[in-house]
């Protein structure tokens, strides 16, 4: 991350900048103090034995760490409804598994009620909506467990935070579609492409950029983020060669 002040200052005061991988320049033997090591990156640059990293535009940099972000709220909040889970089977409720998700209007409205003191399970499986009351005998032995005020007070932190993160997701995804826009013919033709969807679709421009001149060709993309594998040959013989890791 040190890197990026420094890069943001030069930016704007030079216009082009680049960015080098320090690998490839410790594969060139040179002098290793900060004086002369400055001198020698230059003359790398200047006899061309050195290329930039790919860094986006600042537009698509600000829209890569909304999209990034968004991803780890995401992330957040999947792990959030695991522990919701861990905390029922922890109070001998089995309420996932006869309810498709937790968190469906049936499964929220039965929380609340359970967090509000109520554990009488014929009670609590009244409060069934839709499909799921057709379930109500399985869900009374779902919810025939031993829960109390200590798992009411964990579930309820966690249904606030739950609450805060469907927020803060929205406001993500509400100010990515403002950055975008744009971009949107992009985004649609990527969402034409199988197993992409929207969401899909954002991410992938905010990681790569709309502009695919920087990569010469399809195979430079792929190696660029770690798909291809390394290639290790010697006197016809094959050594192997391993996946780069590339960014996530």
């Amino acid at each position: 991350m040190y890197w990026r002040p420094v890069f943001h200052i030069l930016e704007d005061a030079i216009g082009e900048c680049w960015l080098l991988n320090a690998r490839h320049m410790h594969n060139v033997p040179g002098r290793k103090t900060d004086a002369a090591d400055a001198a020698w990156i230059a003359e790398l640059v200047e006899y061309g034995l050195v290329r930039p990293s790919f860094v986006p535009p600042q537009p698509i940099r600000q829209l890569r760490d909304l999209t990034r972000y968004r991803k780890a709220q995401i992330e957040e909040r999947t792990r959030e409804v695991q522990r919701l889970d861990k905390v029922l089977q922890d109070a001998g409720i089995k309420l996932s598994s006869v309810s498709s998700s937790i968190l469906t209007v049936s499964g929220r409205a039965i929380l609340e009620a359970m967090i509000a003191g109520t554990t009488n399970p014929e009670v609590l499986s009244e409060l069934a909506r839709g499909r799921l009351r057709a379930k109500i005998p399985a869900l009374r032995e779902a919810l025939n467990g031993f829960f109390t005020g200590h798992h009411g007070l964990i579930i309820g932190e966690i249904l606030a935070k739950l609450d805060y993160l469907d927020e803060a997701i929205d406001r993500l995804s509400t100010e990515i579609d403002r950055v975008i826009a744009p971009f949107e013919a992009k985004v649609d033709l990527l969402d034409t492409i199988p197993g992409v969807d929207r969401r899909m679709a954002e991410c992938l421009l905010a990681e790569i950029g709309p502009d695919m001149s920087v990569f010469p060709t399809a195979g430079h993309l792929a190696s660029w983020a770690g798909r291809c594998p390394g290639q290790h040959e010697s006197a016809g013989r094959s050594k192997g060669g391993k996946t780069r890791k590339g960014s996530k």
